[in-house]
């Protein structure tokens, strides 16, 4: 929880005696353990480390931290760092000025204390019985709570409870409007699960018809979209709107993808970047000692941009820019791991080969599991394995045809697969990684694989017999099928959450899908441990 820091607290701070490398130490520790860290001032939240870039400067004894996105930019001095309670507050200082004032980097975006968000869950828990009582006169509310349930991965945020009229039941999930977007979208997994143990934990007096969810009024998109792809036999399966000021209950019709506006970029010219780069590139590679060369992955990103990549994680890249305020294009070079992006020139070269050289030392398969470099992206790490040896998942899958991170934008938010590839039969493969123990596993890669469908089967060029993807400079070559594509989830074994297999009971025959475990020494070797296939197959 991050605490609201005063100038006496930011005084404190500043009387600390710290070092330029453990200031910086600290930052970079922090940022590599939560890239999704946000950045606080006087409470706001002022950047998102998703998708804002930093940069580090120790130069001259002193820490300069500059932050930038679309939107802002910001440079102060670091002058101390205090880590706590999954925060880390920096006293700072404007240029010219000597008064400290506070920044605070923060794990979670959600500031609420724990009292107040058990203050709005018990209030959110007498709306919603009103709420139901007044929907479903003739059934009764019973057994709602927001208690946590750790062993059966219920947390306090969703409130859960059943209709009885009878021996009939339903299973109810429900969420208040003060949660964060992320809770509400994870909603569907805990429903499952909930109506799964209502079913599991009866004493065959009641009889559970389905599941009846219900999320604030507006925030539903991703629910709808994944509600229609669940079993219809399996379980009735019921979403609602709440409006909580004015207490009103509305239901949603599912629906194949939702109100989700979706779409492909097209795939980079792949020769004519590395063309275009080629000096920039030389120049980078120039500086990675001629041994570690071969591991480095070099990645076209778009037309204008080319990354560096070790094991997944990123830490150079070049891209196309305009010099000054002319039409002349040029290229700049960049470094930094994760988000830290510092411009490459000719007296900072020295910086880049230590970063390489740091690199290579820690974020190896024998490095320190503690250490933050091995520990930063673990996903991307994985894929970027797997990428080079897909067929480890599935020896019918084509390894001539690859892809990582094809952008689909739905809804605002811009969704990244992990790997999507194409079968031997022309069959198109959905690959979700995870490289930790993740409860959402199962309805992210239906996420993935729903946008992937929709693109696969819109459009059809009746001339060419091109479909989009192929239209988008994708499986240039290859015959698709017309088929919906094929589900990968893969995970190492001891990582797969034990409800991933609970909630893909759950999903429609119409998505075929494969749990792939792989050996937890990944990083070294890949090695599958066992497949499970939908329909038992």
């Amino acid at each position: 929880m991050p605490l609201q820091v005063g100038s006496r607290t930011a005084s404190r701070v500043a009387e600390v005696e710290q070092s330029v490398e453990a200031i910086s130490g600290a930052l970079e520790a922090f940022l590599a353990e939560h890239p999704r860290a946000v950045v606080l001032e006087d409470g706001k939240a002022i950047f998102d480390m998703c998708e804002a870039k930093y940069r580090l400067a120790t130069e001259h004894g002193r820490c300069t931290l500059h932050l930038w996105s679309e939107d802002r930019n910001l440079v102060r001095r670091v002058s101390a760092t205090v880590s706590r309670n999954g925060s880390l507050r920096l006293s700072t200082h404007r240029f010219g000025q000597t008064k400290p004032q506070t920044l605070e980097l923060v794990a979670d975006k959600d500031r609420r204390t724990p009292s107040t968000r058990e203050a709005t869950r018990v209030k959110y828990l007498r709306v919603l019985e009103r709420v139901l009582g007044r929907a479903f006169p003739e059934w009764k509310a019973d057994g709602f709570r927001t208690a946590m349930d750790l062993e059966k991965s219920f947390g306090p945020a969703y409130a859960r409870g059943s209709l009885v009229q009878g021996q009939k039941a339903w299973a109810v999930i429900a969420v208040n409007d003060e949660e964060t977007q992320a809770t509400v979208d994870g909603i569907l997994t805990l429903g499952i699960l909930w109506l799964h143990h209502c079913r599991e934990s009866g004493d065959g007096r009641r009889v559970y018809q389905g599941l009846k969810v219900v999320v604030p009024r507006g925030a539903a998109a991703l629910t709808v979209s994944r509600l229609s792809w669940l079993h219809p036999q399996a379980a009735r399966w019921e979403l609602w709107e709440l409006d909580q000021a004015a207490e009103e209950l509305e239901q949603r019709e599912a629906a194949d993808h939702g109100n989700l506006s979706t779409r492909l970029m097209h795939a980079p010219n792949e020769v004519a970047a590395r063309e275009r780069f080629a000096v920039s590139a030389a120049r980078v590679m120039a500086l990675v000692p001629e041994r570690m060369r071969e591991v480095v992955e070099q990645r076209v990103r778009s037309g204008t941009e080319l990354a560096f990549l070790l094991h997944g994680l990123e830490f150079a890249r070049v891209r196309m820019g305009y010099a000054g305020s002319s039409f002349n294009s040029l290229q700049e070079i960049t470094f930094g791991a994760g988000a830290n992006e510092t411009p490459l020139t000719d007296e900072n070269e020295g910086e880049l080969r230590e970063l390489v050289a740091r690199l290579f030392e820690r974020r190896a398969a024998s490095g320190d599991k503690r250490d933050p470099l091995y520990r930063m992206q673990p996903e991307r790490w994985l894929e970027s394995v797997l990428r080079r040896d897909v067929v480890t998942i599935d020896s019918h899958l084509d390894p001539a045809h690859v892809y990582t991170q094809v952008p689909a934008f739905a809804a605002g938010d811009r969704g990244m697969l992990d790997l999507l590839g194409v079968s031997d039969d022309g069959r198109l493969a959905v690959i979700e990684l995870k490289a930790d123990e993740d409860l959402q596993f199962a309805l992210q890669g239906l996420d993935y694989w729903v946008r992937v469908r929709w693109h696969h089967l819109q459009n059809p060029d009746q001339m060419s017999g091109l479909g989009e993807f192929q239209r988008n400079g994708y499986f240039g070559g290859v015959r698709l099928a017309e088929s919906a594509p094929r589900l990968y989830l893969v995970a190492p074994a001891l990582r797969v959450h034990p409800a991933t297999e609970v909630v893909l009971r759950y999903l429609s025959p119409r998505v075929e899908w494969v749990l792939v475990a792989l050996d937890e020494r990944w990083r070294a070797k890949v090695k599958v441990v066992w497949r499970k296939r939908s329909g038992g197959v």
